[in-house]
C-alpha cells in the first residue's frame, strides 16, 4: 500500500505547504495532493510544490469538474506533467450544487454524464490522434450554437505522457461505478474500510465489469489523522472536520456526505449533526459526531493503533492511502508525524 500526503488548501494557519511536501518526499511518501474549493487555487499550489520537489507524484484532490472546461483541464494536465517530468495525477470530482452553482455559476446537472464526457475529452486531447471534435450530451465541440466560426483544434503542446492518470472522487453508487469503469484511480472521502465491501462493493463491481483500462483501479481514500496517546482529545481534533462535511457541506436535502454517514448506519447522528450545523451551532454539531464514526473513517491514536488501522485499509483493498498531516492532542502538527505514518504503513 502506497502512502500519500493530503496538503489541502492554503490557509492562514498553513500559508505554504512546501516544507511538508519536501519532508514527505524525504521520508518516502509516494505522492502529495492538494485540494480546491472556494479558496486557494489547486493548480498554482501544485505547481509551487512541484518546483520544490523531485520524485514525489503530484495529485489534485480535487479539481472540480465544471470550474474549468475539459480542454483547459487537459492543457493544465499536460503543462504540469511536462514541467514535473511526468509526476502529475489529475484528480477530478463533481463537487456539489452549492459550490458549482453558488460560486462558479455553472449548472449542477447530470454530474455522472458530465464526468464521463469530461474524462473522454481530456484523454482524446492528450493523445493528439486527431483534432478535437466531440458530440456528447453535455459537451459538444466545436460549439454548435455559437458564431459558427469555431473549428476543431489539436493540442499544440506534445504531452510528456499521452496517458496522464485520471482519478475521480466519488461516493454515490452511480459515480462510483463510473469511476471503476473509466478512471485510473478512485478518491473516496470519509471512507470506512470496515464497511467498504457493503457500501461500495456492488458499484465497484458493476463498473469493473465494463472496464477497458489495462491497469486495475487504484483505490486511494483520503483520511484525516490525529497522532498521540490521549484518544479522547485526539478524537476531538477530528470531529469539527467531520461535522463540516456531514452537517454543512451541501444543503439539507442534498448532502452526499450526510447520506454516506447514513449508509454507514449513523442515521440519527447524521440528522443531529446536520440540524445543529445548519442552525449555526457548529461546536455542538462537532460534539455530536460519534466516537465510532471518528474511529471508522480516521486514523486516530498512538502509532501502534494507527498501524493496526492501516492494516484494515490494506485488507479492504486500498492500494494508496492519502493521509492528512497528523495533528496532536492540541491540534498542532504532531512531532515527527510523517515519520510515524511512514513506519506505521511499512
Amino acid at each position: 500500500m502506497r502512502l500519500g500526503l493530503e496538503l489541502g488548501y492554503l490557509t492562514k494557519g498553513s500559508p505554504d505547504p512546501v516544507a511538508l511536501a519536501e519532508r514527505a518526499e524525504a521520508v518516502g511518501f509516494d505522492s502529495v495532493w492538494v485540494s480546491e474549493a472556494w479558496g486557494s487555487d489547486g493548480v498554482s499550489l501544485l505547481a509551487w510544490i512541484g518546483a520544490r520537489t523531485e520524485r514525489v507524484a503530484l495529485g489534485t484532490a480535487i479539481l472540480p469538474i465544471g470550474s474549468r472546461t475539459p480542454a483547459l483541464l487537459a492543457q493544465t494536465a499536460a503543462t504540469l506533467d511536462m514541467l514535473s517530468g511526468g509526476r502529475l495525477i489529475l484528480g477530478l470530482g463533481v463537487s456539489g450544487p452549492q459550490v458549482m452553482e453558488g460560486w462558479h455559476g455553472v449548472p449542477f446537472a447530470k454530474p455522472v454524464t458530465r464526468t464521463r464526457e469530461t474524462v473522454e475529452v481530456i484523454r482524446g486531447i492528450l493523445r493528439r490522434e486527431r483534432k478535437l471534435e466531440y458530440d456528447g450530451e453535455s459537451i459538444r465541440l466545436p460549439m454548435p450554437d455559437g458564431t459558427g466560426l469555431g473549428k476543431p483544434l489539436k493540442l499544440m503542446l506534445r504531452p510528456h505522457r499521452a496517458e496522464i492518470p485520471i482519478y475521480l472522487a466519488s461516493i454515490g453508487p452511480q459515480n462510483t461505478a463510473l469511476t471503476a469503469e473509466t478512471a485510473d484511480g478512485w478518491l473516496p472521502f470519509l471512507y470506512s474500510p470496515d464497511q467498504a465491501a457493503d457500501v461500495w462493493g456492488p458499484a465497484l463491481a458493476a463498473g469493473a465489469a465494463s472496464r477497458k483500462l489495462p491497469a486495475p483501479l487504484d483505490i486511494a481514500p483520503m483520511v484525516d489523522c490525529a497522532l498521540g496517546s490521549d484518544l479522547f482529545r485526539l478524537r476531538d481534533q477530528l470531529r469539527p472536520g467531520i461535522a463540516l462535511y456531514v452537517g454543512g457541506m451541501g444543503a439539507r436535502r442534498r448532502n452526499f456526505y450526510n447520506q454516506l454517514a447514513c449508509r454507514y448506519g449513523y442515521e440519527a447522528a447524521a440528522k443531529t449533526i446536520q440540524d445543529l450545523y445548519l442552525d449555526g451551532k457548529k461546536d455542538d454539531a462537532a460534539a455530536a459526531v460519534p466516537d465510532g464514526l471518528v474511529d471508522e473513517i480516521c486514523l486516530v491514536g498512538p502509532e501502534a493503533r494507527i498501524a493496526e488501522r492501516m492494516a484494515a485499509y490494506r485488507e479492504a483493498g486500498v492500494t494508496t492511502l492519502i493521509v492528512s498531516p497528523p495533528v496532536d492532542e492540541e491540534g498542532n502538527p504532531a512531532p515527527d508525524g510523517l515519520d510515524a505514518l511512514r513506519r506505521a504503513c511499512s
